[in-house]
């Protein structure tokens, strides 16, 4: 290839956006060389390396607009502190199915039982299979709603959530609600009911919601809404970090 070739081949990639084309042609070109490709299955590498990249680009931004605290996945999951998980139900939850079917999953339990973990790694399979999530706290979301409602932007930040395949909330009741932030939660919790899964991790159990949202009839719908065809995961067993100190306590006794 003639320099001045090599320039308006650059030029032209350049120009139609195949940014992963003009940055590995090069390297690509030495290999078919050596390897002796025809034209076609050169043709076929350059193609396949631009939809490669392109796809782990969108998987990247959608990770990052998802606004996960942390990065936890499955492979980092360990089961075997979690004993009495549902494997069975978590490898049908990793498949996405329940997000096509507008279900809703609720992990239940103890702190520091890995039930945020679940949730960033659901969300995060979620991200891979070309789903727009978001993860917010409990609490993060009513500031924001609150927030919204006095600078009259309140419609465009439900509307925000709405939009998302997956909405993950995280530590619902943890820090009890005032009545209008507890009425704005509602909102949109129930716009999305049969529209739009969500994931909501909480400590509490269902019996004691109401001293979370104020209003007991409030509670109920919104109960209603969320629990209906719901997954429902009790997480149990003993504190991860509970486990971690009291092993530290044994080999410091040793």
């Amino acid at each position: 290839m003639t320099e001045g070739t090599a320039v308006l081949l650059a030029h032209h990639l350049h120009e139609l956006k195949l940014g992963a084309m003009l940055r590995q042609y090069p390297s690509l070109v030495r290999q078919a060389r050596e390897t002796g490709q025809d034209y076609e299955e050169f043709l076929l590498t350059l193609a396949e390396t631009e939809i490669r990249t392109r796809s782990d680009n969108r998987l990247r931004r959608r990770i990052r607009d998802a606004r996960f605290p942390l990065l936890k996945t499955f492979e980092q999951y360990r089961y075997e502190s979690a004993p009495e998980i549902d494997k069975r139900l978590i490898e049908e939850l990793k498949t996405g199915r329940y997000i096509e079917e507008r279900r809703n999953v609720i992990f239940t339990g103890k702190t520091g039982t890995g039930k945020t973990h679940l949730a960033i790694a659901l969300g995060i399979e979620a991200c891979r299979q070309g789903i727009r999530s978001r993860f917010v706290t409990g609490s993060e979301l009513v500031n924001e709603l609150i927030e919204s409602r006095s600078e009259r932007a309140l419609s465009r930040s439900i509307q925000r959530y709405a939009k998302s395949g997956l909405l993950i909330i995280d530590e619902l009741g943890y820090v009890p609600f005032s009545k209008e932030g507890s009425q704005l939660l509602f909102q949109v919790m129930a716009d999305r009911y049969e529209r739009g899964s969500m994931i909501v991790t909480t400590n509490l159990g269902f019996a004691d919601w109401t001293q979370l949202f104020g209003d007991p009839t409030l509670t109920a719908a919104l109960l209603d809404r969320l629990t209906h065809n719901a997954f429902i995961v009790n997480c149990n067993w003993e504190s991860y970090r509970l486990q971690e100190s009291l092993k530290k306590k044994k080999k410091a006794a040793h």
